[in-house]
Formats: structure tokens, C-alpha cells, sequence
């Protein structure tokens, strides 16, 4: 499932990128042919305009120095026209400045437009460089991520032999202490039904005998010793048992750590472990 998910993201990313790269291509070469196109109009209708202007000027005074020449009686009636003419021309000329300014300020557009070009050209290779440099990088998470299958795989069966062998130790040692603490528990029950019966067994003594003072006391120490042996058994029996069910306790603590580190959930045991009561608790 990563793999399928990885491999559509990866798909997805490279039509991105190609479609992308495709549609700035386009948008550039289209810039760029727009802008070829409407620099070359823009250039013939100016020469088109000057080569006109020029003729036009050319042929006002040859027209003017032949009018001068072969009727040079008419001279003063023409310096009124002339002066029409010359207020005309530089009307005209005029409209030519103007017409002129547009132009430069058209050439500086243009000249902007094409350090546009410029820019998404460099555009366009950066991002071809990007392209490259993001390929390797899905090479290298490739390369990586069959590395962590391989580790993973590897993992996860040790993990499968690791949970093994708890789920055997955990079984065995849950028998041993059980068993050992049933053992315990019976010995102690026992031992203290004989103490209680022996209890009985010195009272009743002691009210059918007519012991004097001496002897009672030195039975009463002697019981005492053997009471105090009793009791000094059954704290270590008892002492015993709670190492046991420390022992147990501790056990389970462990393998429940082992089991959060491996990630395994304590529901995959198939069991309960339950804990044994420790005395005075």
C-alpha cells in the first residue's frame, strides 16, 4: 500500500511537472513570437511612415525649387504660401516628434518585454535543474525505502521470534510461580492448623495437669521457644512468598516493557497476565 501510494504520488508529481514545463514552454514561445510579430509591424509602419514623409518632403521642394526657378516673378505671392507651407511642415513635423516618442517609448516596452524573455528563459532552465534534482531524489527514497523493507522485514521477524519466546518463558515462569505460590500458601495454612491445634492441645494440658509454678513456667518457656521457631518459619515462608510474587510482578513489568518496545500490543499475548498479590498489601 505505501508502495502503490508512493507510486501515484510520484506519478501524479511527474505530469505535474510536464505539464507545467509544457505550459510555460508554450506561454513563452507564444510571448516570443507575439512579440517578434508585433516588433516587425511596428518597424515596417515606421519606415513605412518615414520612407512616405521623406519622398513626400523630397518632392514639396523639388516641386518648390522648380516653381522658384521658372516663376521667379511670382515670388512674393508665394512667400504668403510658403509661409502656409512652412507653418504645415512644421505642423508636421511635430506630429512626427510625437509620432517619433511613441516609437522610442515602444522600443523601451519592447526592450522591457524581451528582459522578460530573458528572465523566463532562466525560469524555464532553473526549473529544468529542479526537475533533474528532484529525479535523483526519488532515485535515493527508492533506494532507501527497499533498504527499510529489508530492515523491516528483518524486524519483524525477530519480533515474531522474540514473541515466541515470551509467550513460552512468560507461560512457564506463570506455571512455576503459580505453582510455587499454591505450594507456599498450603504450607502455611498447614502450619498454622497445627500451631492452632497445638495451642488447644497445651491448654488443655495445662487444665488437667496440677503443675506447680516452676514447672509451668519452664513449659511455658520451652512452648514459647518452639512458638518463637514457628513464628520465625512462617516469616520466612512468608518472606519467601512475597519474593515470589515480587519476582512474578517483576516479570511481568519486564515483558511488558519488552512488548511496547518491540510494538507488539499486550492483546496479542492471547492471555491476561494477572498479578500476584504481595502480603501486607
Amino acid at each position: 500500500e505505501i508502495e502503490d501510494k508512493y507510486n501515484v504520488k510520484m506519478q501524479v508529481l511527474r505530469d505535474d511537472l510536464d505539464l507545467r514545463r509544457k505550459t510555460e514552454i508554450h506561454e513563452v514561445e507564444e510571448r516570443k513570437n507575439n512579440q517578434i510579430s508585433e516588433l516587425m509591424k511596428n518597424h515596417e509602419r515606421a519606415f513605412s511612415d518615414f520612407r512616405n514623409y521623406h519622398n513626400d518632403v523630397t518632392c514639396q521642394h523639388l516641386a518648390l525649387i522648380s516653381l522658384q526657378k521658372e516663376q521667379m516673378e511670382e515670388r512674393k505671392k508665394r512667400e504668403n504660401q510658403l509661409e502656409k507651407e512652412k507653418a504645415d511642415a512644421l505642423l508636421h513635423n511635430k506630429q512626427l516628434k510625437e509620432q517619433l516618442q511613441q516609437i522610442q517609448e515602444l522600443v523601451f516596452d519592447l526592450q522591457k518585454k524581451l528582459a522578460h524573455y530573458d528572465k523566463d528563459k532562466e525560469s524555464l532552465r532553473n526549473t529544468k535543474a529542479r526537475l533533474k534534482v528532484t529525479q535523483k531524489e526519488l532515485k535515493d527514497l527508492q533506494w532507501e525505502r527497499e533498504v527499510l523493507e529489508q530492515r523491516f522485514i528483518k524486524v519483524q521477524k525477530e519480533r515474531d521470534e522474540l514473541y515466541q519466546k515470551f509467550t513460552k518463558a512468560i507461560n512457564e515462569v506463570q506455571q512455576k510461580t503459580g505453582f510455587k505460590n499454591l505450594l507456599l500458601e498450603r504450607k502455611l495454612k498447614g502450619l498454622r492448623d497445627v500451631l492452632e491445634k497445638k495451642e488447644v492441645e497445651l491448654h488443655e494440658a495445662f487444665a488437667a495437669s496440677n503443675l506447680d509454678a516452676n514447672a509451668l513456667s519452664l513449659i511455658s518457656q520451652k512452648l514459647e521457644n518452639v512458638l518463637s521457631s514457628k513464628n520465625t518459619t512462617i516469616e520466612d515462608l512468608q518472606m519467601q512468598l512475597a519474593r515470589a510474587c515480587k519476582a512474578h510482578n517483576d516479570m511481568l513489568q519486564t515483558l511488558e516493557a519488552k512488548l511496547t518496545a518491540f510494538g507488539i500490543p499486550l492483546d496479542n499475548l492471547g492471555f491476561n497476565p494477572l498479578e500476584s498479590p504481595v502480603l501486607g498489601q
